[in-house]
């Protein structure tokens, strides 16, 4: 496994494959070595990718088999491995991935515009959404006004700026930190992250019960992103889910994206997680 290179990384409204393959050429030519397999987790992948058609695309690069999953796969697997129950990942945006015995099921991780609930671009946009309440007088007063002060002229003229702005989505996001930094002392930031907390909670309750772990006792539900360092979110998730869960094996933190992808190539045969990879190998191939 190469591990982690400088690629700054794909852009979903724009066909995957290509960018996958630019990608991995980059991180081998940046690695001046070679590989046989390629195990990819990113974000954007629909169901039906077909890893076949990245393996032409990466033909001559010594690589023999591809495997393709979105990277709700990949992070549930680097943070509890092929086990049943459920994983939040929550960065920019979020998504959760349950595994039952013998189905899966994704719940959000459906972007910025529809979904992403309890993500950073969520923290943050409530963040200035609050932020311009108290400038109004809708709102109560909080230390965010003047946080989002320090980053534009005027005020009232923010929203113009972030909507002409192609970084808006991180921009937003960006505000996600200075909610955690502030929620010990203001309540507003505390309350942005304990609805955070909530949201996110929720949907591990949604997708333990669309796979059959709602019953049990002690499932395993892992969280990893940024969104987690914030410790109020954090502690108030932990909290939400054991008050029906007392039982809960909670897990944070074990492994990453990158450990996933390496786990996806370990993957059991028999596990429910095989349905959510596509894989394609040269052997299996037409010869001319």
């Amino acid at each position: 496994m190469i591990g982690e290179s400088e690629h700054a990384g794909v852009l979903t409204d724009r066909p995957l494959l290509p960018q996958l393959a630019t990608a991995v050429r980059s991180g081998l030519h940046a690695a001046d070595s070679t590989v046989d397999v390629a195990a990819i987790g990113v974000s954007g992948l629909v169901d039906n990718a077909d890893a076949s058609e990245l393996l032409d695309m990466l033909a001559g690069t010594g690589i023999r088999e591809v495997l393709l999953a979105h990277d709700s796969t990949t992070s549930y697997l680097g943070a509890i491995g092929d086990e049943l129950g459920a994983v939040v990942a929550a960065g920019t945006g979020s998504v959760t991935l349950a595994v039952g015995a013998t189905r899966t099921a994704r719940v959000d991780g459906w972007g910025y515009l529809i979904g992403d609930a309890g993500s950073g671009f969520w923290i943050g946009r409530a963040a200035l959404d609050r932020a311009m309440q108290a400038h109004d007088g809708r709102g109560a007063p909080t230390a965010l006004t003047a946080v989002v002060r320090r980053d534009f002229d005027d005020l009232e003229e923010a929203y113009l700026e972030l909507q002409a702005d192609e970084l808006k989505v991180s921009r937003i996001a960006g505000y996600a930190q200075s909610v955690a930094e502030l929620a010990a002392t203001d309540m507003v930031c505390r309350r942005i992250s304990e609805e955070a907390a909530d949201l996110l909670a929720h949907a591990v309750f949604a997708g333990l019960r669309r796979v059959g772990q709602a019953e049990r006792e002690d499932p395993m539900v892992g969280a990893v992103g940024n969104a987690f360092r914030n410790t109020v979110l954090r502690d108030r998730f932990e909290q939400v889910l054991r008050d029906q869960l007392p039982k809960l094996r909670f897990v944070e933190g074990r492994g990453n994206g990158l450990d996933g992808c390496y786990r996806m190539t370990l993957v059991a045969p028999d596990s429910a997680l095989r349905q959510r990879i596509n894989r394609a190998t040269a052997s299996e191939r037409p010869q001319d």
